[in-house]
């Protein structure tokens, strides 16, 4: 395909996506079935674009009467991709193109960026503008202008059958680096517009289970639990299972693993997984079952969250959330927290993490069961740090000193919050 029918085609899809509200993934993979003519690099193209126009919805549509697909894409292309007018109104005339430009399209350009509001300079939802400034200060801008950049491929090497340097040998084409923070991982560029995609997931060292995507900051949560061999834990938001695997590693095999989640779906998956990664110390146990726990060494609790700090990855998630959904997640929060204090025992802890930037569900919901619970005391991250992976901590991002947020501007990982919790 040449480059005026790719532009054509991502406005198709994220029409799609915009005013169908199709999942971004989805609406690519039906747009490649129906048009078998198009190449892996065609696909690539036109799914980065669609990716980067949604981490851009806002600023790449800026001056434009309709905020709509055609002019996401359009804008993209002159404000972040440097493309000049004259080159796009060229390609866009072009035998399947997307259609001339207009002069009102063309006026829409040259309006200043930098005269927006800060929701359209950064490309965030306005609602959320007070609880950012609360979090973040007069860095709030900053933040968010990270958060839409594309995100690198982070693995984490499986220690139960090879060791970092060993896969970073065995994945050497992909030229992986040291990933950031964890000692257990590997980094692959993200790729550009114009690379083709990596997907290491078909990798024979995947296969042998070597290794999982999981994102340093993630890994870093799993660390921080303290879980060690023989240890009873319960993975209360288990979901695909991806850092029940990271926990049965550092447990070596050995001990016990409850998997539990409230989604019989999302959770279908970990089976697989487990088995790939030689891991037999994990009891899966459905949404529909009892847990009957109170002697849990550790319980790790995953919560449902906005999924703020992961926008790089999923970008259409940013503009699915309302003001409404949220106040759901906020009480799913402190629901699975309610569920989880009676599971540990006596000198057990408590891990609550989320892959969210946002003070609401973090430190507040950390002092908000403080408030119920009395029994547990919260345990300063920057001592956990030391003792659990040696080294200085990094400083949190929200200037805390007992609770852990990770960004992508500060740390290079996805937005994450970690806080250890001990029962007294």
């Amino acid at each position: 395909m040449k480059q005026a029918g790719r532009i054509a085609a991502a406005i198709e899809v994220l029409r799609e996506v915009m005013e169908r509200k199709r999942p971004a993934g989805d609406a690519l993979r039906d747009w490649g079935k129906a048009h078998r003519f198009a190449g892996s690099s065609d696909r690539h193209a036109i799914g980065t674009l669609v990716y980067d126009g949604l981490r851009r919805r806002n600023s790449s549509a800026h001056g434009f009467k309709d905020r709509d697909a055609r002019s996401v894409i359009l804008g993209l292309l002159i404000r972040h991709w440097d493309m000049d007018v004259e080159t796009l109104a060229m390609l866009v005339e072009e035998q399947h193109g997307a259609g001339a430009l207009t002069e009102a399209e063309r006026r829409a350009f040259e309006i200043r960026l930098e005269d927006a509001d800060p929701d359209v300079r950064a490309d965030f939802p306005l609602w959320l503008e007070d609880e950012l400034r609360q979090q973040f200060g007069e860095d709030f801008e900053s933040e968010m202008l990270a958060l839409t950049s594309r995100a690198p491929i982070d693995l984490r090497t499986n220690t139960l059958k090879t060791n970092r340097d060993e896969l970073k040998d065995a994945l050497g084409r992909f030229h992986p680096v040291v990933g950031p923070l964890s000692p257990l991982s590997l980094r692959i560029a993200a790729p550009g517009p114009d690379d083709k995609h990596i997907n290491v997931e078909v990798e024979p060292t995947h296969g042998l289970g070597h290794f999982e995507v999981q994102d340093s900051a993630s890994q870093i949560a799993a660390l921080m639990s303290g879980v060690k061999p023989g240890d009873k834990v319960v993975d209360l938001c288990a979901g695909a299972g991806g850092k029940t695997l990271a926990l049965a590693a550092l447990m070596n095999n050995q001990g016990k693993i409850i998997a539990h989640d409230r989604d019989r779906f999302r959770l279908r998956p970990i089976f697989e997984r487990l088995t790939r990664a030689g891991i037999s110390c994990v009891d899966v146990v459905g949404s529909h079952e009892d847990l009957n726990i109170t002697d849990a060494d550790c319980v790790f609790v995953d919560a449902p969250c906005s999924g703020s700090g992961a926008w790089r990855r999923k970008p259409e998630s940013k503009w699915k959330l309302t003001q409404k959904t949220f106040a759901v997640r906020l009480q799913e929060q402190q629901n699975v927290l309610e569920a989880a204090a009676p599971m540990v025992k006596r000198g057990g802890r408590l891990i609550y993490v989320t892959c969210s930037i946002l003070p609401s569900e973090n430190t507040a919901q950390v002092k908000w069961f403080m408030d119920q619970h009395k029994d547990f005391k919260l345990l300063p991250y920057t001592s956990e740090w030391k003792r659990l992976i040696g080294g200085t901590a990094p400083k949190s991002a929200d200037g805390a000193t007992d609770t852990l947020t990770f960004t992508p501007r500060q740390h290079d990982v996805d937005g994450f919050f970690v806080a250890v919790l001990q029962k007294l």
